[in-house]
């Protein structure tokens, strides 16, 4: 099973298009408000060179964005 992780922000729309995207899949996700921990934050951004978010962590692989072709690619949903 792939590990997801997914940087958030309460008032983001793609962040929810995402964990929708996720849920309908029944694609087990870990979330993380960024505007509520510095630590998750300042990772985000070393991680994925961005500050912008949804970031997706899926293994070692960073998506930016809600780029459903390429989570679906990474997952195997094609």
């Amino acid at each position: 099973m792939n590990k997801v992780k997914i940087y958030t922000t309460p008032f983001c729309v793609y962040c929810q298009k995402a964990k929708e995207f996720f849920q309908k899949n029944n694609i087990f996700y870990e979330e993380i408000d960024v505007t509520q921990n510095d630590n998750a934050l300042n990772e985000m951004i070393r991680k994925s060179g961005q500050m912008g978010v949804p970031v997706i962590e899926i293994e070692d692989n960073i998506v930016v964005g809600f780029d459903q072709n390429k989570i679906k690619q990474i997952l195997n949903l094609v």
